[in-house]
């Protein structure tokens, strides 16, 4: 019920803001009696894409610790604590970046996960299913990852490359709607006919398992820049050991908006396209075949 709640909130936020830089830019409908208005689509689309993508960018950290339950380290209350405090602190600083809030969420599942709205407004939280299961060398090359996707500035990228993908399945899953009910079936009312609603749900649909396909792809080509960030900031050898460590578990899974920052994830039902992060044997042999000396934060 709660990540139910938090979509709800989530796309009611999308469309406050959207159409508040409708109103602001002056964009019309994109229909005009029984024509379809190209520029005006163009920038409904462009709005309505970039909104979402921007809208979940600013809310992650808020939505990661309601989703989670991650609580935020403000004084340590044990060792552990405070070590995972010191640690992301003295990555932060070598990686160049503000220090990240760090958070525990309780799960027995190990993962751990990056989000915010820029490099120096972040949040790194890690789960205690993930402290008790792995070695504290291990623990800081996951943070090491991390801290690398704060670094490496991927939640901005993602959400950039989202927001092109929203703007061009908006875009063409309408004009194919427009053509199917207006040049196929020849359709001549005004307005939005429920053809032309049906057929831009389903374009909308399709044209978004497109989209995804390419997000998960530049998803799983940004793991290996994390590995090869957390290699820098803990240590190759340890990289590889926490690696090695989750080919023994079994990962946490993470809500939609986090888990491409995740440490690892789950196998796809429906196949490697739509995971978002390579094989762990793939990124085990990156690290291997990669010399000392090109291991930094990109």
């Amino acid at each position: 019920m709660k990540r139910i709640g938090l979509f709800l909130l989530t796309n009611m936020a999308v469309i406050a803001v959207a159409m508040l830089a409708m109103n602001i830019l002056g964009v019309g409908s994109y229909m005009e009696g029984t024509s379809l208005n190209l520029n005006n689509l163009f920038m409904f689309a462009l709005i309505f894409g970039f909104a979402g993508s921007f809208v979940s960018l600013a809310m992650s950290k808020w939505m990661a610790k309601m989703s989670t339950g991650a609580k935020v380290i403000e004084q340590p209350r044990n060792a552990d604590e405070q070590w995972l405090l010191d640690t992301v602190k003295r990555q932060a600083e070598k990686a160049g970046i503000k220090t990240p809030e760090v958070a525990i969420y309780d799960s027995p599942e190990p993962n751990a996960f990056a989000t915010g709205m820029s490099k120096n407004n972040a949040l790194v939280a890690v789960s205690t299913g993930l402290m008790r299961s792995m070695r504290q060398n291990e623990v800081e090359a996951v943070l090491g990852h991390e801290v690398a996707h704060v670094a490496n500035g991927d939640m901005v990228t993602m959400a950039l490359l989202q927001g092109v993908l929203n703007t061009f399945v908006i875009f063409f899953a309408k004009i194919v709607a427009y053509v199917v009910d207006r040049v196929i079936l020849k359709n001549e009312s005004e307005g939005h006919s429920w053809t032309f609603i049906i057929v831009d749900i389903i374009a909308q649909v399709l044209f978004g398992i497109l989209a995804s396909i390419i997000a998960m792809w530049f998803s799983r080509k940004r793991e290996f820049h994390a590995d090869n960030g957390g290699a820098y900031l803990a240590g190759k050898e340890n990289m590889i050991a926490a690696l090695r460590r989750l080919q023994t578990m079994q990962p946490g899974e993470l809500p939609d908006q986090m888990a491409a920052f995740g440490i690892s994830s789950g196998k796809s039902k429906i196949g490697q396209l739509f995971t978002s992060h390579p094989p762990l044997e793939d990124r085990i042999a990156a690290l291997e075949a990669t010399p000392q000396s090109e291991l930094k934060v990109a």
